[in-house]
């Protein structure tokens, strides 16, 4: 493995040196395909990244894809209602690995303001892995912008050998995640403890 300022010697004399664990991680980070789909207002900040104002297409991921088969990012945009979570975890066991999940807004990642509701999820993290959480309520497209390029700087570093590879290439890691049902009071799980176990809060 060469070190960066043996890198940095050798570009100045026009040699280009690179791995192909960096080639792979390159393609994949500049040509990601969202999944078309919002659930609340978070949705219309989602739909104006995509505008010629911000233009998402600068970072490859101008192509919001209509087919879960198609995509590999899924930006929970909005509040995610217990009658809507199952069809959140559906779409996301559609999707084709490597795959990834951004939970967009303050309703996305713990309820926001809707927190206290009977009918509202608190947290898509309960049932399906979020690699970026983006807090506000709603939070500005610039705001998207930051968690796809925080993204991208994920998959940039991801692994594809040793301990610590990425979670698509080992055969232990979950590609699907049971879809909760309708219960008679809530869903049933109510939560997916592979992905969320509560916290431990111990009182004085």
């Amino acid at each position: 493995m060469l070190d960066d300022g043996l890198k940095s010697e050798l570009s100045k004399q026009g040699i280009v040196t690179t791995t192909f664990e960096e080639i792979y991680n390159w393609g994949r980070k500049n040509s990601i395909w969202p999944l078309g789909f919002g659930l609340a207002c978070c949705a219309i900040e989602m739909i104006a990244v995509s505008m010629a104002r911000y233009d998402l297409a600068r970072f490859g991921a101008e192509v919001f894809r209509p087919s879960p088969r198609q995509a590999d990012l899924m930006i929970v945009a909005g509040t995610v209602t217990k009658k809507m979570a199952p069809q959140v975890v559906r779409l996301y066991n559609q999707m084709p690995e490597p795959k990834y999940v951004i939970a967009m807004g303050a309703c996305a990642i713990s309820g926001g303001p809707f927190k206290q509701g009977y009918n509202v999820l608190k947290g898509i993290d309960r049932f399906i892995p979020v690699d970026v959480h983006i807090p506000g309520c709603p939070p500005r497209p610039e705001a998207l912008i930051h968690a796809f390029m925080t993204l991208q700087e994920k998959i940039g570093r991801q692994k594809l050998q040793g301990e610590n590879r990425a979670p698509h290439t080992r055969s232990d890691m979950p590609s699907e995640f049971e879809v909760p049902q309708y219960g008679a009071h809530d869903l049933t799980p109510t939560k997916n403890t592979q992905e969320w176990v509560p916290p431990v809060i111990v009182r004085s």
